[in-house]
């Protein structure tokens, strides 16, 4: 089948505050454009709030394709962007987790990432939605936005994965599991839960939850591990992590276009990796929203 060819001009956007974004935006920047990518203008970013506007103005320039490097947090914060837009967006997977990247395929080694940029194409992918907000790949309630909002800048940046699991234990001693409801509209269920991960693709903090979710389905994927107990939780993780057989166990998979989801007590919602929400939500899926650059098949 023919498809259209991925741009070669772009412009590049790093945040240079992520784990690896300033160390790597020259080799970026220099390998982008030995592999052939014309960059119209190249930023490093030192103020990840500030993302989102650089990504609006390269969009409103017209570039045909505009390169984000960071991790998935980075992603989902400048996405919104890019939706109804003829622009196409390229993943440089610089955090720490960067599921959104493998989700799509891409290497997370640096340079292997910008061959694919360079020599790959389009495909065009589902977004997920919290109320109004885009985000490329995950969102979660219960533990994960307490690690999110409290793990502390050093230990994320220089421990990566293993960072936020040592933080992980720390919090999950105060923590306790909370009542869920999920309404599709047509029927209510209620249940204990002690974490919800609301998934437009398989990935959520770099480990593969659900068979199921995928960026190209037209359907929003919400995962509830069941009960009250905490290490159930965590067995839950580990059973996923290692791909044991009964990884499933202690979930239960929702899939629908649109849900409404409410908590008792209120809980805080993370959007890629960002503390940005609180119950109740509506959450849904945009169907084909964005073109992104992947690897040729």
């Amino acid at each position: 089948m023919e498809t259209n060819p991925l741009p070669k001009d772009a412009i590049l956007v790093v945040n240079a505050h992520s784990r690896r974004g300033q160390d790597l935006f020259a080799q970026a920047r220099d390998g982008l454009e030995a592999a052939g990518i014309r960059l119209i203008e190249a930023h490093a970013v030192e103020e990840p709030e500030k993302m989102a506007a650089t990504v609006r103005s390269a969009v409103d320039s017209g570039a045909p394709m505009v390169i984000v490097g960071g991790g998935d947090g980075s992603m989902s914060g400048t996405v919104d962007e890019l939706v109804g837009k003829d622009c196409v967006f390229g993943v440089l997977p610089l955090g720490t987790a960067n599921s959104f990247a493998r989700t799509l395929g891409l290497p997370l080694d640096l340079d292997e990432a910008v061959k694919a940029i360079a020599t790959g194409q389009r495909r065009r992918v589902d977004l997920g939605m919290i109320d109004r907000d885009y985000f490329v790949n995950a969102a979660s309630l219960g533990l994960s936005p307490m690690i999110g909002r409290t793990v502390p800048h050093k230990l994320k940046r220089y421990l990566g994965r293993i960072g936020y699991l040592l933080w992980a234990v720390k919090c999950s001693v105060g923590f306790r599991a909370f009542r869920l409801t999920i309404d599709d509209g047509q029927k209510e269920r209620r249940m204990w839960s002690t974490e919800v991960r609301i998934l437009n693709g398989p990935y959520h903090g770099g480990v593969e939850l659900s068979d199921n979710a995928a960026v190209d389905t037209g359907e929003i994927v919400v995962q509830a591990v069941v009960g009250r107990s905490k290490p159930r939780l965590a067995w839950d993780w580990y059973a996923k992590f290692f791909k044991l057989r009964d990884r499933d166990a202690h979930t239960e998979e929702f899939h629908g276009a649109s849900f409404r989801i409410d908590t008792k007590p209120r809980q805080r919602i993370s959007i890629d990796g960002e503390v940005l929400a609180k119950t109740p939500v509506t959450v849904k899926i945009a169907a084909g929203a964005i073109e992104v650059a992947v690897p040729a098949c």
